[in-house]
Order: C-alpha cells, then structure tokens, then sequence
C-alpha cells in the first residue's frame, strides 16, 4: 500500500492548499484526516475532506477568516469548524481526546497529540492522515489493514463500541464497502455481546447506518454477519424468519442488467411483504414518508404471473401504484434469474419477468377522455355523475383504452336513454 497520495487531483486544489497553508503557519500543524485519505489510497472517490488541526476553534476561525475564507461554527464546542470556500465546505476539526462518554455522545478536550486523536476514532483505516504535501502519516496500523481490507477497531473493539453503540453498526458498514474475507474476530466478537447498546441510538441513526450499509456494491456479506452477531436482528426484526438470501440473485441482477444500487429494494428483498409490517417498520425507523409509502405500496402488490399479457400488465399498472408493481417485477426478476440455472422453468419465468418490467419501465399512464363537465353537458348531475363516469372509465380500460372521447359519450347517451 502507497505512503502518500501525491497526484491526487483534489489534493491540488488551489484553495484547500491556500487553507492548509494558513493553518499550518507559526507553530501549529494541519494534516487531511479519515476518509478523504482512505479513499485515495484506494483509487476510490472523494467526496468530503475533512482536516484535523492543533489551532484551537477560534484560532481557525481567525486565521480561515484573515485569509478570505467564510467560517461556520458548526460543532464548535466539539472543535469543529465548516470553512467555506467557493461553495464547498471543509470540516476543520481540533485534535482531541474523550474524556467522558455515554455510549452516544462524548466531552471532549482538545490537545496537540496526534496519537492520541488518531486512538479516539473508530477504526484503523479511517485514521489516517496526509500532510498537504500527500504525504501519508500511520499512527495506528492502517495502511497494512488498508492493504489487506480488514476492518479493525483500534485498540480494544469493547472499549470503542461503548463509548459510541452506533460503532456497531459502522463495523458492518464499512465491512460491506472495504472489507475482505471474515469481519476481524474481535471486533465481531464485541459487536455481538453488545448489540443490546443499539437500543440506546436514535431511530434516524439506525436507518441512516443501515441504508449505507445497503447502498454499498454488495451488502450481502455483512448482511450475513450481522446476522451471525444477532445485530440484524436487533435493528430488522422482520428479517429474522424471511431470511436475507434473496439479496444475493438481486445483487447480481443489478450487476447483470445495469441497474443502480437501490437500498430500499435491497431492503425489501429481505423483509416479508407484508403492509402492516411494513408500515410499522417505517414508523419504527423513521423512515420518510416516501420510503414508507414505496415500502408498504411494494408489500400491497399482488405478485404478476410472469405468463401475464401486457394488456392485463398496462391494466394494473393504470388501477394499481405503478412503482410497487415495478419493484415486485425487479424482486421477481432477480429471484428467477437466481434460480434459472438449476430450474428450466425459472429460466422461462426470468424470460417473462423481464419482458413485463421492460414494458412498465416503458409505461406511462394514458389520460381518460372524459371529463365530468361532458356527463354534466348529457343532464347528469349529483351522484349520479360520479357513478356513470366511473363505470365509463371501466369500460375503458377494458377496452384497452382503446375507446375514444366520441365512442364514450355516445355509450353515456345510451345508457341515459335506457
């Protein structure tokens, strides 16, 4: 593994430069921090830069200010200061050490000891620092679990779960992104005796850490831990009977076919569809009320035989909520898919799938031609109206909306006269 990330094109930037310069004057040191670093030894993209310093919060603020640069005291009393530069925020973050903590906040002190900063995080390879230069400083062992994609906990796995639960669900997070091969024993072994911890954490950051976890390129693998450690269980109990194999088809469906990685379809794969359960769900981790609509309209959906005309296709779509049915297909499609090259018959089903989700990706809803102002013109008023023109509307979608303005005007008239 490289000791510098020199060449790398956000490292260049004129103004982070300028600021590592300002900060980095009369005494004082400033170096890249955490995953910035990470990353960039990876080959992976940057997205935030985050800075840890010896100047205190107010010498930041002075200095990033004298230089031009905007200030926000976002987590001043933690050290933190957001500093502004052409729109884009930089977290620059006084070096300290826990002095106190409660398994989901801690009082800090901040100091000048640069081992002792790197100690208080949470793991190895999210330790790292790199001078402005590119320069890669390794304090606690990193680079080697960089290299060799082990997720490590620095110092005693226990030790650092207990001064934040959320530590838990990270370890399987950033196992699903950069970890290779088993979870590190210990740290798996910690996990599970403390899972209970997680109850102590907001719902926000329980789905929060869960959705990442889903969105990396394949979750499976930490899925599969969590489970072993009774996390999953802990934070998705409905996944406790549904089981989570279904995600591995899904995963190499997305691969397959080019589609994005999805959380919340990753997440249906592994929970019942079920709406109440759903529903519940949702209220329990706070999900938006999108989320849960998606979530609980996906459970609703009647499963769509994949022998299913696209005429009977188009005709749930225009009753039903076409992304639930859309999800169901994708669900079907990566089931089948998974299961075609032991079955001929799945082999068939994955044929069928696959040619019903490429029309309702393609579908869009077809406007009725009526309008209640047209019945009202026949001398229909009152409920009446209401009644006529629903049935009208059955009528065509039943035809396939094939049934023009004119042909159902004159099925209103008949009917009136009758």
């Amino acid at each position: 593994m490289s000791s510098t990330i020199a060449g790398a094109a956000w490292l260049d930037d004129a103004q982070l430069q300028k600021l590592l310069a300002v900060l980095n004057a009369d005494g004082e040191e400033v170096r890249i921090a955490g995953g910035a670093v990470r990353n960039a030894l990876l080959g992976e993209a940057v997205a935030d830069v985050d800075i840890a310093t010896t100047n205190l919060p107010e010498e930041t603020v002075r200095r990033a200010e004298a230089a031009g640069f905007k200030t926000v005291p976002t987590g001043a009393e933690h050290g933190t200061i957001t500093v502004i530069s052409g729109g884009k925020p930089f977290e620059v973050t006084t070096l300290r050490a826990d002095v106190e903590t409660d398994g989901r906040r801690a009082k800090v002190v901040f100091g000048r000891d640069w081992k002792r900063d790197a100690e208080r995080r949470d793991f190895t390879i999210n330790a790292l620092y790199a001078n402005a230069d590119g320069s890669v400083v390794d304090l606690v062992g990193g680079l080697a679990d960089l290299e060799s994609r082990t997720l490590r906990f620095i110092g005693d796995a226990e030790t650092r779960i207990r001064e934040d639960y959320l530590r838990i669900l990270r370890f399987f997070r950033f196992f699903a992104w950069y970890g290779k091969g088993r979870p590190d024993a210990e740290g798996l072994k910690a996990c599970a005796r403390l899972k209970d911890g997680i109850s102590r954490l907001s719902a926000e950051r329980v789905w929060s850490e869960l959705k990442r976890l889903l969105a990396a390129p394949d979750p499976s693998r930490a899925l599969l831990w969590m489970r072993q450690a009774g996390v999953l269980t802990a934070v998705l109990p409905e996944s406790e009977k549904w089981g989570i194999d279904a995600i591995h088809a899904l995963v190499r469906a997305e691969g397959d076919l080019g589609w994005a990685a999805d959380p919340l379809l990753r997440l249906s794969s592994i929970v019942p569809p079920d709406a109440a359960r759903m529903t519940a769900l949702g209220e329990r981790l706070r999900l938006s009320n999108a989320d849960t609509d998606r979530l609980v309209q996906w459970a609703a959906t009647a499963k769509v035989e994949p022998a299913t005309t696209e005429g009977d296709l188009a005709r749930r779509l225009y009753r039903g909520d076409v992304e639930g049915i859309r999800d169901r297909l994708r669900l079907d499609l990566a089931s089948a898919r998974g299961r075609a090259e032991q079955d001929d018959k799945a082999l068939i089903e994955a044929g069928g799938y696959f040619r019903l989700l490429a029309f309702a990706d393609r579908w869009q809803k077809p406007d009725f031609p009526l309008r209640g102002g047209d019945l009202a013109s026949l001398g229909v008023e009152g409920p009446a109206l209401g009644a006529l023109l629903k049935t009208l509307e059955t009528e065509w979608v039943d035809s396939g909306f094939s049934l023009e303005r004119d042909a159902l005007l004159e099925r209103a008239a008949a009917r009136l006269k009758a």
